[in-house]
This record gives structure tokens, C-alpha cells and sequence, in this order.
């Protein structure tokens, strides 16, 4: 409980302190980069002060074009490492809940992530439109293909289809990415935070091309990528 205390601190001074110049950059750019940079720093102070490493393996597989990452999802510790650690301008899909918090609501609208109503499926499929217009802007998007953090660890399968619609619809790549280790740091319905690595292995990326758009065959390509990567196979 000591570091979950320390990492809640670290996080809400950061916050104090960042808010006001995080809403003033993102007057100033409306491709919401400069804000995306700044969350990337408050992720990074968060995990230093909850005494959490990320080593990120694989870099040479992200492509010089927007794509799709899908990484597995176990904990809230993977939002952290990622938005931390993976070097690419992205947008997080997020659930709309998420979009009633205060201060966090305008901060990511101002960055430009994309809000799912998923018990809304019309609502759902415009929120891919502008998701495949944030990647023809030249950001790439961020989703969890399993929709929510696992119980028990495992990869949860099958997958939503909501990021297979958008790679179809955009014919941009897939790129996998297995995180290891975040759930020992803080496991589904804990509070209780411990330090620790975590790894984001990244995977080679996924032409949906290559499987004539067949969102089955893509879903399929991408589980077995994420299980060779949480196995630590190539």
C-alpha cells in the first residue's frame, strides 16, 4: 500500500502542477501533440514514483506510417507503460465513462482521443470514422483488442471487433504488442500497487492486405501474435 500512496501523490502533483500548462499547449495545436507528450511525461513521472521500470523491446518494428497498435490488457499499469514508454504519437479509443471524469474529460478530448459507447453500436462505428481520420491526419491509434483487463492474466479471446472494423476501414497496420509483467505490479481489483518491470515487446506489424481484409483471419493473426510475444517466442 506504501507505493500505491507514493504513486498517487506523484501522479495528482503532476497533475496540479501540469494542468493548466496542458490545456494552455493544446490551444496553441490542434493535431493534439504537444498534449499527447505531455501525458507521456506525467506517465513516466507516475511509474518512476510508483518505483515500476519499463523496458520496451522490438522498437525496430514500428513502422514509419500510422497503424493500429493492439496490446494485450491486464492491468491499469499497461495505460502507463505504453503512453510512457512507446515512441510514437498515438490516440487511445476510450470508453466513455472515462469521459465523465472531470479535468481528465477536457484533457483527452483536447488531445484528441476517441470516445467508444460501446452499448451503442451506431455510436461505435462513428467513433471508428474518426478514428480512421485521426490515422489519414497522421496519428496512429492506440486499442485493446480484449476490451478489458483480464481477471486472470490470460489473453481473453475472441477479440472486440471494434479495431478490426477501423484497420479494414483505413487499411492501416496492425501492430501487436505483449505487455509482461504489469499485472504483478497491480493485478484487476487491487489497489495494491508494487514496484516492478514491465516489458512491451512489439511485434512485426500486420498488413491487413495480406489476409484480403478478412477480419476472422486478421483476429486470428493478431492472437497468436500477442500469445508468441507473452511466450516470448519471435
Amino acid at each position: 500500500m506504501f507505493w500505491s500512496l507514493i504513486g498517487l501523490l506523484g501522479t495528482a502533483t503532476y497533475i496540479v502542477l501540469m494542468i493548466i500548462p496542458h490545456c494552455l499547449a493544446s490551444m496553441f495545436t490542434r493535431s493534439g501533440n504537444l498534449s499527447h507528450i505531455d501525458a507521456r511525461y506525467w506517465a513516466r513521472w507516475t511509474l518512476f514514483c510508483s518505483r515500476v521500470k519499463v523496458k520496451v523491446e522490438g522498437e525496430d518494428n514500428i513502422p514509419d506510417v500510422p497503424a493500429i497498435y493492439m496490446p494485450n490488457h491486464v492491468s491499469h499499469f499497461d495505460v502507463l507503460a505504453i503512453l510512457g514508454y512507446l515512441n510514437v504519437q498515438f490516440r487511445w479509443t476510450v470508453k466513455k465513462e472515462l469521459f465523465r471524469i472531470p479535468l481528465f474529460a477536457q484533457a483527452m478530448k483536447r488531445a484528441g482521443y476517441i470516445m467508444i459507447d460501446r452499448s451503442d453500436h451506431t455510436k461505435a462505428m462513428a467513433s471508428m470514422d474518426v478514428a480512421a481520420q485521426r490515422i489519414r491526419d497522421g496519428a496512429s491509434i492506440m486499442i485493446f483488442p480484449e476490451g478489458t483487463r483480464s481477471d486472470d492474466g490470460t489473453l481473453q479471446f475472441p477479440f472486440k471487433k471494434g479495431g478490426f472494423h477501423l484497420t479494414i476501414k483505413s487499411g492501416a497496420p496492425i501492430v501487436p504488442i505483449a505487455v509482461l509483467g504489469s499485472r504483478d505490479i497491480l493485478p484487476k481489483h487491487s489497489l495494491s500497487t508494487k514496484p516492478g518491470t514491465i516489458t512491451l515487446r512489439i511485434g512485426k506489424p500486420i498488413n491487413p492486405a495480406d489476409f484480403d481484409s478478412d477480419m476472422n483471419l486478421l483476429m486470428n493473426a493478431v492472437h497468436e501474435a500477442l500469445k508468441q510475444g507473452l511466450a516470448g517466442g519471435e
